[in-house]
């Protein structure tokens, strides 16, 4: 391998302590573009947000068995994951303003440490309201991880691959779903419903063998933090309401709500669903959970590729038209052909998932340096927050329509989210400043 040419447009280059090599050529020249310390960070952010994935994971799968311990009804069950979005959306903000302040690695450290503490602490309480509080503060963390791990890398990638590298970053999503799912399975097989839900929230500890690896190997890309440390108005709330950049908050905030009200109702609901209207044992909801993911992984590994290819706009626009369809064909099968249930399963898992891979990126070039964290950790959870509304409605509404019923308002969350899109640029091939 030779290095490249000094003819070679090489602008889009990340920040790196060596030469690019080869960095055009092959499928995995994204990965290649990173160098040395941008693959350390991309491992960093990867399993954090994998992790991340998993611990949010143990509350749905176990949502039967906590509802019957307790005696909850759904409208109680589906305050777990309002609550945890809400709260999710206050962590998710403080986690970019530190990400600005003191880094993106120690603020990816405090996210993490933040949301294994509270998944543990999960397993051992004695009652519903403790639960409650419990989950609450495990979305403080799990808010943050997203936008720091994101940032972290988005300011490693090139332009020209960010949407490829971000999208990649997206899937580790799917992987701690995944995982979370495996988990499952053994665990209820094995073990009563009553210690098994518990035992779900222990396993929450394992990221804190991420925080070991973080520590020691992973750095901010330094241009970056020679930028951020030199602006006086880095970390600042004020700076991303003021008129230059008012517009894109408020859409992005809107876009953020629209895909992950309907993403998270479906998170939700769908093992729920799965399990009491049609009857499927822990291991057949293990199998159709299982082709819902294995499509999620494909799905943002696609949508990374496209939203390079097609632009950022285009990409979320398509897939939340396909997401709202695949939904209203998901909740309307009826019973009796879950032959097809499961077939539909894929393309819902696909198309839900691969409008997320260009959120890392959008967002990310959407702001400068020194307010990034500040505006991808707020407009980010704060869609988040807000898009919570859209499961707890489809828990009180289930008692009368049905969960498949109710899905619907998945589905009318992605039309939010076309809407949003509509307000603002499209940022392909942006360089970070």
């Amino acid at each position: 391998m030779t290095a490249t040419p000094p003819s070679r447009d090489v602008t889009a280059a990340p920040p790196s302590p060596v030469p690019q090599l080869a960095e055009d050529q092959g499928p995995l020249a994204w990965f290649k573009a990173l160098g040395p310390r941008g693959r350390r960070a991309f491992g960093g952010a990867f399993g954090g947000y994998a992790l991340d994935s998993y611990d949010y994971f143990t509350l749905p799968l176990s949502m039967v068995a906590i509802a019957a311990y307790f005696g909850l009804n759904n409208g109680q069950t589906g305050l777990f994951t309002t609550v945890t979005l809400v709260v999710s959306a206050v962590g998710g903000a403080l986690a970019g303003v530190l990400a600005d302040r003191i880094g993106r690695v120690q603020a990816l450290i405090v996210t993490v440490v933040t949301y294994a503490v509270f998944t543990v602490a999960c397993g051992f309480a004695p009652d519903y309201e403790t639960l409650l509080v419990f989950r609450a503060l495990q979305g403080l963390g799990f808010g943050g991880e997203w936008a720091v791990g994101a940032i972290l890398v988005a300011e490693y990638a090139s332009a020209k691959h960010r949407g490829r590298t971000l999208g990649a970053i997206q899937s580790a999503w799917a992987a701690g779903w995944g995982l979370a799912v495996i988990v499952y399975t053994l665990v209820f097989q094995f073990l009563g419903d009553d210690l098994a839900w518990r035992v779900m929230f222990w396993t929450g500890a394992l990221p804190a063998l991420l925080v070991l690896y973080v520590r020691r190997n992973v750095q901010d890309a330094p241009e970056a933090a020679e930028a951020r440390k030199k602006s006086p108005n880095k970390g600042s709330f004020t700076a991303i309401f003021k008129p230059g950049l008012l517009r894109t908050t408020l859409f992005a905030g809107l876009l953020s709500t629209g895909v992950q009200g309907g993403y998270y109702t479906l998170a939700t609901w769908v093992p729920t669903f799965l399990k009491t209207e049609r009857g499927l044992t822990v291991v057949g909801t293990g199998g159709y959970l299982a082709v819902l993911i294995s499509g999620a992984f494909i799905g943002y590994l696609t949508g990374g590729y496209l939203t390079d290819v097609l632009g950022r706009k285009r990409n979320i626009a398509l897939f939340a038209v396909l997401s709202a369809l695949c939904i209203l064909a998901f909740g309307s099968i009826p019973e009796g052909s879950n032959g097809l249930l499961l077939l539909v399963s894929f393309p819902l898992g696909f198309c839900m998932s691969a409008i997320f891979s260009g959120f890392g990126s959008f967002l990310a070039e959407l702001y400068p340096t020194a307010v990034r964290g500040t505006g991808q950790g707020f407009t980010y959870n704060a869609g988040r927050g807000v898009g919570a509304i859209f499961p707890t409605l489809v828990g009180f509404l289930s008692d009368s329509w049905g969960v498949g019923g109710a899905l619907i308002f998945g589905a009318l969350a992605y039309g939010i989210a076309v809407i949003a899109l509509f307000g603002l640029p499209e940022t392909r091939g942006r360089e970070l400043t």
